[in-house]
């Protein structure tokens, strides 16, 4: 199966060039704040299948580039899914726990309402709606909290100025499943070519790890499991404020994601380890 991957460097991308069968796209092959251009690099591929494993990620900047985020969030991915469609193609489309508004305590299901808190949110919005509008065959995969060996996240960040700082503060009343990336890939890749066996298993799915946790709880594994002392004190949000707000419950309920694929959640403590791992020989760990 030729699987055609927009993104090259981010987490997700990264795990995707290392499966079989993927040409990956980079900025300057496939620049997604030229939505027609990314159009036009399917068209020219022709491949079995499609992924957009890339974002404007940046949810503070996204604040005051709203219009750009848009652009690479929103219209980029709409003129994708439209090629895919008019090329009777699969497009598997990664999207984020940011399109709801993280209220309450329970898992959102994938038809839950959604209410966007930030500029970054409402970017991802729209294009889980233009890639819907565009009518092909499709699977939109929500996730949260991505991590792995590659690019920045959070475990990095802990790893990096935790040992520095001696102690950390950090959030513990949002609460989510930190999502390795290299399983997020793998999903992908099985979703993909469910789709393309079998359309009618279109529509919108969550993908999380679990066991769900908040990010001071995750911080304490991260540095317990890297053999690190980094005393970690719990804070709430409002303690630590940013450009833009946060959901305080990111929880996915991922079930229809393992009913209709065979795809479990995975469990991020294992993917733990197996980053740290990766991360040990280029001496990124300590």
């Amino acid at each position: 199966m030729r699987v055609l991957v927009f993104g090259s460097t981010g987490q997700v991308a990264t795990e995707l060039r290392g499966h079989a069968g993927v040409t990956a796209l980079g900025r300057a092959e496939a620049d997604l704040a030229d939505p027609g251009a990314c159009a036009e690099a399917i068209r020219a591929h022709a491949p079995d299948a499609v992924i957009n494993a890339a974002a404007y990620t940046s949810v503070d900047k996204a604040e005051m580039e709203e219009e750009l985020a848009t652009t690479i969030n929103g219209a980029a991915p709409t003129a994708m899914a439209r090629a895919c469609a008019d090329l009777g193609i699969p497009f598997v489309h990664i999207s984020t726990d940011y399109v709801f508004d993280g209220s309450g305590d329970a898992p959102r299901a994938p038809d839950a309402p959604t209410a966007p808190l930030g500029a970054y949110g409402r970017s991802k919005l729209a294009g889980e709606e233009g890639v819907r509008a565009a009518g092909g065959v499709h699977a939109i995969l929500r996730t949260s909290w991505v991590v792995s060996a590659h690019g920045a996240n959070f475990v990095k960040t802990m790893l990096r100025v935790g040992p520095e700082r001696g102690g950390l503060r950090v959030v513990n009343d949002q609460i989510g499943g930190p999502t390795p990336a290299r399983d997020i890939a793998a999903a992908c890749m099985t979703i993909a070519a469910t789709l393309a066996r079998d359309p009618a298993t279109s529509g919108t799915y969550h993908f999380a790890g679990a066991p769900d946790t908040s990010w001071a709880g995750f911080a304490k594994a991260i540095f317990e499991t890297a053999g690190l002392d980094v005393p970690v004190e719990e804070i709430p949000t409002t303690e630590y404020p940013l450009p833009a707000p946060r959901p305080l419950n990111s929880r996915l309920d991922c079930s229809a994601t393992e009913a209709v694929f065979g795809i479990p959640r995975p469990d991020w403590r294992a993917g733990l380890a197996r980053i740290l791992s990766d991360l040990s020989p280029r001496g990124d760990a300590t």
